[in-house]
Formats: structure tokens, sequence, C-alpha cells
């Protein structure tokens, strides 16, 4: 039986950050995942010389994720991916107002409507987002946003910063944040996918010491102060005086039978999506770039135009059906035909340049949010087990995506620092 200060169960983002900064300060770390690779929903697969993310992935440049890497040394190569936008309408293709140039040529909205949405666009630029009351983006947007036109535009804007169709159950706060950001600072598309992100953490932590244990299932975790014990399947067992559990809600309560944890599960809502990511020999019809549904939660974009996924002259394209979180009920055939569909109408003949491709009937982008109802934020202590730490996307505070993840592993590492009176 060995013994370390904290053990992390799960090398995804949220794990493998948490690990940086507990080795950094000299605490003895080990990380173990079930999968023979880091990552979870950030790795890159590559297929035929396709490097496909798990899904279409954007990091935002005023995010909390691109704070902590900077701190941690985790260099970043990509590009903004702004670019001239489209929304459909109607089954139409037609110009997304995101600029004076793209407004004044908008056939779907009204000059008065033109006007409004620049004073939107502006207000949510200038606003203070800590003074917004804990309402819905809907309920927000209802008083807000007079015309229901503007609505549409708007919430295909808010689809595409949180990668969430729930208008209804979103906090406005935090979705208006993200969206503040992204007309401020932009996004980054990650030159080689974002499991470059993934290997510079894992060198890292290595580096500083940190163990990782790959294709290693935890099957339980037993607390006893003052240290807590974790049965592998391979039969390894590890003490720890900390551990910090960086899974989704199901693999948290599987690992531990603890009441906070069971609370936390039935309370959180996860998103998912239908994702078909496709690798072509060209675009067919290069106007179109990035394309955001305005009567319909689907989503296009081009990430090759601004990162290095793939041959040179080489396209590699993304297309997303946003789920509705209170309907479960898909048809991943349906969807699939849907994303095709919308191949068809932006791109005639993709089918011909097609090299590669890669089809998620349903994937999870989150497993929770914040959200109008939901009880104090998770985490990153779990108040019943004295040691016990929760991080992942499931634990964010009012972040969002893999900014919540990042974010939710910094500060699981900084409460078990402070405990040992280092600061971080």
């Amino acid at each position: 039986m060995g013994k370390v200060d904290v053990a992390i169960i799960g090398g995804g983002l949220a794990g493998l950050t948490a690990a940086n900064y507990l080795a950094k300060e000299g605490k003895n770390v080990i990380v173990f995942d079930k999968s023979n690779r880091l990552g979870g929903r950030s790795m890159t697969n590559n297929e035929n010389g396709a490097l496909f993310n798990i899904g279409a992935h954007a990091l935002y440049s005023g995010g909390e994720a691109m704070t902590i890497f900077k701190e941690l040394g985790v260099e970043i190569s990509g590009k903004n991916a702004l670019v001239q936008t489209h929304g459909i309408w109607k089954n139409n293709v037609v110009p997304f107002a995101t600029g004076l140039g793209s407004l004044l040529k908008s056939s779907v909205i009204s000059w008065s409507e033109k006007i409004q949405f620049t004073q939107l666009i502006i207000q949510i630029w200038k606003m203070n987002i800590d003074n917004i009351m804990t309402v819905s983006l809907s309920d927000w947007a209802e008083k807000e946003i007079k015309s229901p036109m503007i609505r549409h535009h708007f919430y295909a804007l808010c689809r595409t910063a949180t990668y969430t169709f729930a208008p209804h159950l979103q906090l406005a706060r935090s979705v208006l944040r993200q969206l503040q950001r992204t007309l401020k600072t932009g996004v980054i598309y990650v030159d080689g996918g974002w499991e470059t992100i993934v290997a510079d953490l894992r060198k890292k932590a290595e580096s500083l010491g940190v163990k990782i244990r790959c294709h290693c299932k935890v099957e339980k975790v037993e607390s006893r102060h003052p240290l807590n014990t974790i049965k592998c399947a391979s039969g390894e067992t590890i003490e720890a005086e900390n551990i910090i559990i960086a899974v989704p809600p199901n693999e948290a309560c599987r690992l531990l039978e603890n009441s906070t944890l069971s609370l936390w599960k039935r309370q959180a809502v996860p998103i998912t999506a239908t994702c078909l990511d496709l690798c072509l020999t060209h675009l067919p019809n290069p106007d179109h770039q990035f394309v955001i549904g305005l009567d319909q939660p689907i989503f296009f974009t081009n990430e090759s135009r601004a990162a290095k996924v793939c041959k040179e002259g080489n396209a590699v394209v993304h297309l997303v059906k946003y789920h509705d979180p209170t309907c479960q009920d898909y048809d991943p055939l349906t969807n699939k035909e849907q994303l095709e569909k919308l191949m068809d109408l932006l791109h005639p003949g993709w089918r011909e340049a097609v090299i590669t491709q890669q089809f998620l009937p349903k994937i999870t982008v989150v497993h929770d949010f914040p959200r109008v109802g939901r009880h104090d934020p998770i985490g990153p202590e779990v108040p019943t087990t004295q040691g016990l730490y929760i991080a992942g996307d499931w634990a964010g505070h009012d972040e969002l995506l893999a900014d919540g993840a990042v974010a939710s592993g910094k500060r699981a590492a900084a409460h078990i620092l402070e405990k040992s009176n280092v600061l971080v």
C-alpha cells in the first residue's frame, strides 16, 4: 500500500490542473484515469490525418481556463476564430448581424430592429455582469429585448457561446458574461486540437513529480480519517490525506456512498448534443465559414480556417445539433440527417469531398451548469467527508464549459493548499 498527499481520480482538464498546482507546492500527487489516454472530452482523435476534437471546441480568450493555463505556463497555439457569420432562417442562409456591414445587409430584421440590435450589443459590451439579478436567460431576454426577431438573434449567440439550448434554465449572469467575453476578446481554435493542451499539462505535471496511472480503474474510495483509501481494479491500494474526484456525477457516486454527492448527482442537469465532424478535400462554398441557426438549435464552423488540424488545403468542419435537456428522446439518425441537410444547404456537393468523418450521436457537453433553481455552488469540498474534494465541469461555480472544469481544478487544489497554509 502506497501513501500520497493527494490522489486525483480523473485525468481530464480539471484533474490535471489540480495536479499541477499541488505539485508546484511540493505535494506528492498521483492521478488515476480508467482510459489509456488522458483528457476525457478534451481528447483529439487522428482520423487519416484529420485531427477531430470530441465535437466542436473553442477556448475563450478572456476566460478562466486561458488565465489558468498562462499561470501554469501552458502554451496555446492557434488563431482567433472570429469570421463573417451567417444565419439559418426558414431554411435560407442569411447574413448574421455581427458588425455594421452584415447588419446593413441583413434581410430578416427591419431598420428599427437593426437599431435595437446595435443597442443590445452595446449594452452587453458595457454592462457590469455582477449587477445582473439571479434570473433565467429567457426572463432577462423577455424583459430587455422587445423584438421577437432580435431575441432569435440573441438566443442564437447565447447557444453558440455556451453550447447549451436551455434559456429557461440558464443563469442569465453566467451566459451574458460568456457572451461579453466573446464580443470583447473572441475565441481561439487550437492548433493540433485540444489534446495538445492535455499533453502539455501532463508533461508539466510529470516534470513536477506527479505520478500518472492510465488504464487504471478505481473501484472504490473508502473514507477513514485521517487517511482515505483508494482501491483499484488492478489490486493497487493507495492511502491519501486528500482525494480529488474529477469524474462525472454517476462515476463519483459509484466510487463512494456519500449523501452530499448523491444530492449533487440528483440535482445535476446534463447538456448533450449530436455532432458530425468532417474532413473535406476542400470547402465547397468558401463564403460559409461560420453559420448559426436562428430558428433551430444548430451550428456549423470550419475549424481549419483558424487552427492547424489537417493537411493544408483540406478542411475540418463541425456541425452540432444542441439538445433540449428537458427532452431526452432523441433519434440519432434523424439528427444526423438534419446535420447532413444543413451541409447540403451550405456546401452543395460536399459528399464528393469527404475524406473522413466522425459521428457522435449523443455526447455530454457538460454534466451540469449555472442555472436557476440550482442550490449553492458544488464543491470543491464535500462537507460530509473530510479530505474529499470535487472537480469537473459540473463543479463550476459561475464558469461555463472548459472554464468551469479548469477553474474547479484550481479551486480544489487551492482548498487543499490553504489547509496546508500554502496560498495559490
